[in-house]
């Protein structure tokens, strides 16, 4: 490959290392891709990251390009038509949280503006970077990723245990869990 060292859990699958690259960790601010990965996290619920990622531009077919208005104003018939396709995770729980999740995000957009201004509150509007030095110091939740589950479940959304809250908080940026050893991880 390329010489860089990287986190150990994007081993050598080109699309692993792009995404660890390019979108892993990288602080995000727009409304829509914070609803895309939302959907994605729940879908990889007891699943490996790199199967959701694979599925991705499937769920960006069949989903409406993760647009929350289209994807809240999808009708029960739609949905299960959604579930036929094998380029997702064809889960009914699953697909249905993805209207169910959308309609909650609207309303949060409508309270506070964007879903942005509410998400980027649970680590006071900066990323929260925790220089660990390996992967076995990376922790699986955090006190801002139970905070921020609470409050989802509390708005009625589903699939966002602290878990999954907070990979959700790492992809998107709020968190910067790369290791001192690789590349991303190295800064001054």
């Amino acid at each position: 490959m390329d010489g860089k060292i990287r986190c150990g859990w994007c081993g050598t699958d080109p699309l692993y290392v792009a995404y660890h690259d390019e979108e892993w960790g990288v602080p995000q601010h727009d409304d829509r891709r914070l609803f895309e990965k939302l959907v994605l996290e729940g879908a990889q619920a007891g699943l490996s990251w790199i199967t959701v990622l694979r599925k991705r531009e499937a769920y960006r077919r069949l989903f409406q390009g993760l647009d929350p208005a289209k994807v809240a104003a999808m009708t029960d018939a739609e949905l299960e038509s959604v579930l036929q396709d094998p380029g997702i995770v064809r889960n009914r729980l699953k697909v249905f949280s993805a209207r169910k999740n959308a309609q909650a995000f609207l309303a949060v957009q409508k309270e506070c503006g964007s879903f942005d201004a509410f998400l980027w509150a649970f680590v006071d509007g900066r990323t929260k970077v925790n220089h660990p030095k390996t992967l076995a110091e990376v922790p699986a939740v955090s006190p801002e990723a139970e905070a921020l589950s609470k409050a989802l479940k509390k708005r009625g959304f589903t699939f966002v245990g602290p878990t999954i809250m907070y990979a959700y908080l790492q992809s998107m940026g709020l968190v910067d869990d790369h290791v001192a050893t690789c590349w991303k991880g190295r800064r001054a």
